[in-house]
């Protein structure tokens, strides 16, 4: 059996505290020193801007002594489609894509306006606010979207356009919120499941 591969973990704006789930499994990968754990480190975590959040996945996945899995939650999302629409053939494993923030919508943080919606390498931009959702593209790794029906900052449906512009598979998860700390998940072991999942598929 393969040993698990590298994570790199990619959050949101302001970073995942504690008591995230992002945080509570990079602490439990961290624990096992067979297995390699890395947090992205931009610079501007209050402020993003997306051509240092992209350096800082280029940066972590460098550091990964093979082909990472790129766990990627909220604003952390839209950079990691952002990376993989300037890498080319990413040189990844997969990535594992959490509750993407909707850059057109009403909740979205002012202070993250460099960061636009998906269109994954080659793909056409997903269509406005309001619009049906553009063709699945060919991904350039393998990719997994996580969606929430009731996330306050998108819509369950401009979520799968989303993952149908990166080419994407989709996993509907029900009313999970922000999939956050607020969402009350902990540790988010249905989640982890989700994660053991597609990494069999790697």
């Amino acid at each position: 059996m393969r040993r698990p591969r590298p994570w790199v973990i990619v959050p949101g704006i302001w970073n995942s505290g504690p008591d995230h789930w992002q945080s509570l499994w990079q602490d439990e990968r961290a624990a096992d020193d067979v297995h390699g754990v890395v947090r992205i480190e931009p610079t501007s975590w209050s402020e993003p801007d997306p051509g240092d959040w992209t350096a800082a996945i280029s940066r972590a996945v460098a550091a990964s002594d093979e082909p990472p899995v790129l766990i990627a939650h909220s604003l952390g999302v839209l950079a990691v489609a952002g990376w993989l629409r300037d890498a080319g053939r990413a040189p990844i494993a997969g990535a594992f894509l959490v509750a993407p923030p909707d850059p057109l919508g009403p909740g979205y943080p002012g202070a993250a306006v460099g960061f636009t919606p998906p269109t994954g390498t080659g793909a056409a931009p997903v269509a406005p606010t309001g619009a049906g959702a553009v063709g699945a593209a060919s991904p350039v790794a393998p990719l997994r979207m996580v969606v929430s029906d009731d996330d306050p900052y998108c819509s369950a449906d401009r979520a799968v356009a989303f993952a149908g512009a990166l080419g994407a598979d989709v996993v509907r998860v029900g009313a999970l919120g922000h999939v956050n700390v607020a969402s009350g998940i902990g540790s988010w072991p249905a989640g982890r499941a989700l994660l053991e999942d597609f990494e069999r598929t790697l």
